[in-house]
């Protein structure tokens, strides 16, 4: 089954509750945090978190641009994300393999996410403890950018490492998703799609959620 987890990225904040509101149908909402040092941007944190889940009961998808974000998982945890997902180039390996013990003991789900120029076997140590793999199709950081096809040959590697190893984990995709790019994703083996810009402007969100299921 092909997931789809809207972007709160590129909702308008100033109606926020009814943007969330316009894409419940999907099947996650993904939260992006961006410290503006491990990505050149600031996005939000912890409070606007903590108003999200008073606002949804929606499967909330917390992506974390950020540096050493072991110190936050707690936090974050307790503000009301049900998906934790760090940068494996954001963290010590040691401190890698403590953070997903530790988002596990929290009763949350725990993903790891590598930047575009990062390879595929960087996540072989920690894989088997993968709730979900979010492969960036883009550079983090930014809202709208174009989608890079190279990263499809890594989208597929890693659809075979879970194959091959019969793990339940998500393969989630996140940069420039539309229905165009989203079937060269589900064809690679993704199936969770992020998308931020090409939901909020679709004339009927709960349409265009459908459409991007089955490109």
């Amino acid at each position: 089954m092909i997931k789809i987890a809207p972007s709160v990225l590129a909702a308008d904040f100033a109606k926020l509750g009814d943007d969330i509101e316009s894409v419940s149908t999907a099947d996650y909402l993904h939260f992006d945090v961006m410290d503006g040092m491990f990505v050149p941007n600031i996005s939000f944190g912890i409070p606007v978190l903590e108003s999200v889940r008073k606002a949804t009961d929606m499967v909330l998808d917390v992506h974390l641009m950020i540096e050493s974000p072991s110190r936050y998982i707690a936090m974050f945890a307790q503000a009301g994300a049900d998906i934790i997902t760090f940068h494996v180039e954001a963290e010590t390996q040691e401190n890698i393999i403590s953070s997903i013990n530790e988002i596990h003991k929290l009763g949350k789900k725990a993903g790891l996410s590598v930047k575009p120029e990062t390879p595929a076997i960087t996540l072989l140590p920690y894989i088997n403890s993968l709730d979900l793999i979010l492969i960036m199709t883009v550079e983090p950081g930014y809202g709208g950018q174009k989608f890079s096809e190279e990263m499809l040959s890594k989208i597929s590697e890693v659809r075979s490492i879970i194959n091959t190893r019969e793990i339940n984990c998500d393969l989630e995709v996140d940069g420039g998703i539309n229905l165009e790019t989203a079937k060269l994703c589900i064809n690679a083996g993704a199936n969770v799609l992020v998308a931020g810009v090409d939901i909020f402007n679709a004339p009927d969100r709960i349409v265009h959620i459908n459409k991007l299921r089955n490109p």
